[in-house]
């Protein structure tokens, strides 16, 4: 097992600010600073001496290549490589890279998802260098954070929009600050923590498994005996293979100054959760995006096969991604700290209405924000968030805003002492409130945690979303503080507590696992979009298009862009699904129980030529066979259903269809296999189980 020193290492593979301060002349340094810290352009000479100080930094750390690293709406990161060779007019070759090739880079854009944005023969795209997310290496290559848009300069990517909602954000809350007397900030930051669950299989089994090959998740498995019924797995002592994977994992993670702090089991067993200290929005993306990819890799070095997907396995858990969410001000304050006593702090209130009102108006787009095909496994089964968005905020909170709502005041309780009847250990000061586990969004003493997020997701879309609504209500905030008179802290007092009485019904205690849940939030008037093809059709809905251009995230053709490409993305993920479980049925599954068949019956016929009782091989049988029967009959409907999928004319029609005819048809294939796998001899069956896979 490495050992790794973290102080020696971290982001040694990172051009970080000291990097850049000792290798950069001191006018040089200063000005990149400005541009990050407020915008604009770098002269073209002093981007040069940008690029050779990064050039020559990776090339005495191995690289030999460079990339514009940039996040289509595929999902995954892109690159596409460049040497550092430069052909001289002699012949002779020479290391260079220029501020030019620096700042812009022009991949061919035409096989990128766009909804329509441009034609398919229309190839040109641009890259343009991000230098609020530090330049890092990854093997031999220099890898610089860029955006990425179209010829025309729509975009095409998951960083644009987040940048923009960052600024949109702290332009917001810096104005409301000064409003409340607070003129010394300059600037707010969104702050993220993105906890990190994950599987990990045997790579040797996995690759038997063609549904786990093509899609990620197995689409058949009956359940095993035993999975996490008796808790054992959930922070059980680590595996020597897990333990070794994760020390390999933090010591990459760590030269890439990714704050990776925390590992444990999950609950289901082979799942696990890494999870960083915070930082910036923007940087936190990027480095979760490349913590999947690093996870995949050193998994695959070790034998492993790491699972991503939100619901790799039927009847245990899946997994999500926990978007941790807060707002610190550049003078070091964090604006969601309530303090020793929360009903007095204005600006903590004044801040938490404008969540609470931000949440409630646009629930509908923090649940689009999560949408896709493989969180509608998880979303709403006992395990995760439903897919009802709703905030909790504990007892003592609840209580406060209470208080304010109904005008009276609010003492706030001493701080209790837990005293557990043992001597030895010490007393300990009890929290004003517990956690809710099952709440899609809960204030956890700072921050908020989104856990709708699915394991697989970039956190760029959902971050995005709430910095963008967060940045409407704190701008209708102020409007109405600038109207107000002179006594702000009183008009403060006053937006909190009818702010509170229009948009409290989005608050919500209590278990939100339950059927009761559910029907008071439908009472309630929340949204309940229950698949990604019911609720990814609303973000092009009006309200949605004004609060996108207001803020200048997106225009409304990049929103019904972004619509038709996640509709698409939905469709084809469910239909190579479909298709793979077609093939796994007639190819694998049907043959092995023929053959198991075959078997049975030549039994069947031995035993009664010598006149031996077969009455149980008999039962077997026709448990198989009618099995068999039934599923055969499945799968000539689940490929009628697929056959139709060519007859859909629009992304939103194809979205229903798979929903309503597609999935429906999985659904009855898979319970007969199921069925079968239970009633087939081991050795017959053709692929690693459940419990061979979970259970190594």
């Amino acid at each position: 097992m490495i050992m790794a020193n973290f102080e020696q290492i971290f982001a040694t593979n990172v051009f970080s600010d000291a990097e850049m301060q000792k290798r950069l002349s001191p006018a040089t340094y200063e000005k990149l600073h400005k541009v990050i810290a407020e915008g604009g352009e770098l002269d073209i000479a002093i981007a040069n001496e940008i690029a050779a100080a990064m050039k020559d930094w990776a090339m005495e750390n191995g690289a030999t290549h460079y990339t514009h690293w940039f996040q289509p709406m595929t999902g995954v990161a892109a690159e596409k490589h460049d040497s550092f060779l430069s052909v001289q007019a002699d012949g002779t070759v020479l290391s260079a890279f220029s501020g030019k090739k620096l700042i812009k880079g022009e991949p061919d854009a035409s096989s990128f998802p766009s909804g329509g944005l441009r034609s398919t023969f229309e190839a040109r795209g641009y890259t343009a260098w991000d230098p609020t997310s530090y330049v890092f290496l990854k093997a031999n290559t220099l890898c610089i954070p860029t955006v990425f848009c179209s010829y025309s300069g729509q975009v095409l990517d998951k960083k644009t929009p987040l940048l923009r909602s960052l600024s949109a954000l702290s332009n917001a809350a810096v104005r409301l600050l000064h409003i409340l007397g607070k003129t010394e900030v300059t600037h707010v930051y969104a702050q993220v923590g993105a906890e990190q669950e994950y599987f990990l299989v045997d790579k040797e089994k996995a690759a038997r498994r063609r549904d786990l090959l093509y899609t990620g998740r197995t689409l058949f498995g009956a359940k095993p005996p035993k999975t996490q019924e008796l808790d054992d797995h959930y922070f059980g002592s680590l595996r020597p293979e897990f333990k070794r994977f994760m020390a390999e994992l933090d010591e990459e993670l760590w030269k890439l100054g990714i704050y990776a702090t925390t590992e444990h089991n999950e609950a289901a067993p082979s799942q696990h959760e890494l999870a960083p200290i915070f930082t910036e929005a923007n940087r936190a993306t990027d480095q979760n995006q490349l913590t999947m990819e690093i996870m995949r890799n050193v998994a695959d070095r070790l034998g492993f096969q790491c699972l991503l997907h939100e619901k790799p396995f039927m009847h245990i858990n899946g997994s999500g991604k926990h978007d941790n969410w807060s707002l610190s001000t550049n003078t070091g304050e964090n604006l969601f700290k309530p303090g020793r006593d929360p009903y007095n702090n204005t600006q903590f209130l004044l801040f938490l209405a404008a969540v609470i009102k931000a949440v409630d108006e646009y629930q509908d787009l923090l649940r689009i924000s999560v949408a896709s095909a493989a969180n509608d496994h998880r979303l709403g089964a006992s395990e995760a968030p439903p897919a009802i968005v709703s905030i909790y905020l504990g007892d003592e909170l609840s209580a406060v805003l209470d208080a304010i709502m109904r005008g009276k005041r609010f003492n706030s309780a001493a701080r209790e002492r837990m005293e557990i009847g043992v001597e030895s250990v010490p007393e300990f000061a009890k929290d004003t409130s517990d956690r809710n586990r099952t709440s899609p969004f809960a204030f956890t003493g700072n921050k908020f945690e989104f856990r709708m997020v699915g394991s697989s997701q970039s956190v760029a879309d959902p971050t995005m979303v709430l910095n963008t609504i967060m940045a409407n209500a704190l701008c209708e905030f102020s409007d109405k503080l600038m109207r107000s008179g002179k006594d702000k802290e009183a008009a403060a007092r006053r937006l909190v507590r009818t702010t509170l009485l229009k948009h409290s019904r989005i608050i919500f205690n209590g278990n939100n696992y339950s059927a009761e849940w559910v029907a008071e939030a439908e009472a309630r008037g929340l949204c309940h979009y229950r698949t990604a093809a019911d609720a990814i059709v609303h973000f092009e809905d009006e309200k949605n298009i004004r609060l996108f251009e207001k803020h200048r995230i997106f225009t409304a053709t990049e929103i019904r862009s972004r619509v038709d490409i996640m509709l698409e993305n939905y469709f084809n993920v469910v239909k190579i699904e479909a298709q793979t479980m077609l093939s796994m049925t007639r190819q694998e599954i049907l043959p092995a129980v023929y053959r198991f068949e075959t078997d049975l019956c030549e039994l069947i016929a031995k035993k009664r030529a010598v006149s031996l009782p077969d009455g149980h091989e008999r039962a077997i049988a026709e448990r198989v066979a009618a099995g068999a029967d039934g599923l055969y009959h499945a799968a000539n409907a689940l490929d009628e259903a697929i056959a139709g999928c060519d007859a859909v004319r629009t992304a939103a029609e194809g979205a229903a269809y798979i929903r309503d005819t597609v999935l429906p048809a999985m659904n009855d294939v898979r319970a007969f296999a199921d069925a079968l796998e239970t009633n087939v001899g081991k050795d017959a069956w053709p692929f690693p189980t459940y419990g061979e896979l979970l259970l190594h």
